[in-house]
């Protein structure tokens, strides 16, 4: 547990579904096709960011994306975006059918944001580092690394994964989901 302050930002309720992936990038490369309303999968960290930055966002930084879980300066501490349950706030393991869903099919959280435990894994835009344990403004993990980092848990993963206080890595051409960003200034 550390204490951390971030800079005012604007968060896309929901992740990018596959139709506007398609409509941007001219491509649908999600496992689950033919489902315009279901979160993009499939897609790696660059290629998120070349969305992105088509679109004129970013991807959030890991303290943006865990503050947002978290439900911001409106959060009441649960575990999960939004309940203490994770099936009513989130695509898992036991409730999924072994498939992504539409997105704002749950509840959102205090923030008004969906699915972000469960439904799909999300990229931020930070190397996979260890935390400080000092006080930070808008941290940043290291400019290099072998891993990117991805909150949310998914469709296939248990309860535990869906966790706001889960990070996991993975290589950045690996294959998940994400949700944009903007900088308020």
């Amino acid at each position: 547990v550390h204490t951390i302050t971030v800079s005012s930002f604007y968060m896309d309720k929901t992740e990018v579904t596959q139709a506007e992936y398609r409509k941007v990038m001219g491509k649908n490369p999600s496992s689950f096709s033919g489902c315009d309303d279901c979160p993009v999968e499939t897609v790696s960290w660059h290629d998120a960011n070349e969305y992105a930055r088509k679109v004129g966002k970013r991807l959030p930084t890991e303290a943006e994306w865990e503050y947002a879980a978290r439900g911001g300066n409106k959060s009441k501490g649960y575990t999960y975006s939004g309940s203490n349950k994770i099936g009513s706030v989130g695509w898992y393991d036991n409730n999924s059918g072994s498939k992504t869903h539409p997105v704002a099919q749950k509840q959102p959280n205090e923030l008004g944001l969906y699915d972000m435990s469960g439904n799909v894994w999300e990229w931020c835009s930070d190397w996979f580092g260890y935390y400080s344990s000092s006080p930070q403004t808008d941290p940043q993990d290291s400019n290099s690394g072998d891993y990117r980092v991805l909150r949310g848990g998914c469709w296939y993963g248990l309860d535990h994964g869906c966790r706001v206080a889960n990070r996991v890595r993975n290589n950045p051409d690996g294959s998940f989901g994400f949700r944009l960003v903007l900088s308020q200034d």
